[in-house]
């Protein structure tokens, strides 16, 4: 009975994928992904973890193969399996657990040490669990996973004050224009930087417009964060109704053009305040030179955060050394549940054996007194029980220190035929 579980992480995030290239790895129904990895992958138990920034698989499985859950996973996103090649990144096991526990911890967030991914991978784990995708494997990593990231969140700090791009626009939005309350703000863009936006833009209360290349995406967006969808077209021939703009996209030319902002410009009593923080500029910069314009891109931006984040890079490497340390004991407590189907069996066996001796003295003694029958069933279960727990203990231990022989020495004391019990 070789142990030779694996847990695997099969992933394409905002590391080494634009949004919307990102987008169209999107499963967009969960539970039936579930079952298709489950039976077409040959994966025993997966938890799926999506958010704007990234599509996740963990999963245990006994036969992996990558081409197998790439298959799956194409099919269920209406892609071409090609586009796998070059954005999807694959760990195992202590790999897998490490970048599980960067997750919890904030590490491998855009904004470093961010609240949001631990709520959604919590979600995650539940919603897996409550319709049994997960099983022992990933219910027992996950829940010391979360444990160990939010322990680590408290003790490094590396939460606390985090800025990100967005919420730097919002704080220079506030500060170059008067009683933002009351203006009219724009946000083009529902990608990753305006979803920062709108989550600092809805914190303190703002009411804004969201626009993007279709309207459903738009929907979609404010669904999710707030605001109000609004058509493309509509925005781009009437910009002087907004007197400040986020314009966050991933167009590869200039959306907002000399032209439309001197026109707008000319239809307005006050000025514009215009914040392009997209990559590449989706802003001409021309338009800085208009009379009333405040025009900042991403670069400016991006340098105000730099001087904010620096404070927590150092708390970066503190949080790195602590979760190396983290995995090891992760990989023990996993390795452990390898020996646990046959500890439950030899005390499952052993248990019936001492039930049906127990039954047999008892009708010898034909005894009938409730008091005697519990001392004596005790009794039975205290000799069994000093009996077993040690060797079975050395089996766990065995196990996590990743000792196989062992394992299978007892399997074949014990009579324990895995085949016989799946």
């Amino acid at each position: 009975m070789e142990m030779n579980q694996k847990i695997i992480n099969a992933r394409v995030t905002f590391r080494n994928s634009p949004i919307h290239i990102l987008e169209k790895f999107t499963i967009k129904d969960i539970q039936r992904a579930y079952s298709q990895f489950k039976e077409n992958s040959e994966l025993d138990e997966c938890v799926i973890i999506q958010t704007c920034n990234r599509i996740e698989l963990f999963a245990k499985s006994k036969n992996f193969d990558q081409n197998k859950i790439k298959k799956t996973w194409a099919s269920l996103a209406g892609l071409d399996e090609e586009l796998f090649d070059e954005n999807l990144q694959i760990d195992e096991n202590d790999k897998a657990f490490q970048h599980l526990l960067k997750l919890t911890s904030g590490l491998d967030s855009m904004v470093i040490g961010e609240e949001q991914i631990l709520g959604q991978i919590k979600n995650s784990i539940s919603s897996a669990r409550n319709t049994k995708a997960s099983g022992k494997h990933l219910n027992t990593l996950f829940d010391k996973a979360i444990r160990i990231g939010t322990r680590i969140r408290n003790s490094s700090g590396i939460s606390q004050g985090g800025i990100s791009v967005g919420s730097m626009a919002v704080k220079l939005a506030e500060e170059n224009v008067d009683e933002l309350k009351f203006k009219k703000i724009l946000v083009i863009g529902t990608g990753e930087v305006s979803t920062l936006v709108a989550k600092s833009l809805q914190r303190r209360g703002y009411d804004f417009t969201v626009t993007s290349r279709t309207l459903e995406r738009s929907q979609n967006f404010c669904d999710a964060m707030g605001g109000n969808p609004e058509k493309f077209e509509n925005v781009l021939s009437s910009f002087e109704k907004y007197d400040v703009l986020f314009v966050a996209t991933t167009a590869p030319y200039f959306l907002v053009t000399f032209d439309r902002i001197e026109k707008a410009v000319g239809k307005r009593k006050n000025g514009m305040m215009i914040l392009d923080l997209s990559n590449p500029r989706t802003v001409d910069e021309k338009v800085a030179t208009i009379g009333g314009i405040k025009l900042m891109n991403l670069d400016q931006i991006a340098e105000m955060v730099e001087k904010n984040m620096n404070a927590r890079l150092n708390k970066v490497k503190t949080v790195e050394n602590i979760i190396n340390e983290e995995v090891t004991v992760l990989e023990a407590s996993m390795k452990r549940l390898d020996a646990e189907p046959l500890v439950k069996d030899v005390f499952r066996n052993i248990d019936s054996l001492r039930q049906k001796e127990l039954e047999k003295a008892l009708s010898m003694l034909n005894e009938k007194d409730e008091e005697k029958i519990k001392i004596i069933d005790e009794l039975t279960k205290a000799v069994v029980e000093s009996i077993v727990s040690t060797p079975m203990n050395n089996i766990r231990k065995a196990s996590e220190q990743g000792k196989p022989n062992l394992l299978e020495a007892a399997g074949k004391l014990f009579d324990y035929n895995k085949t016989k019990k799946e």
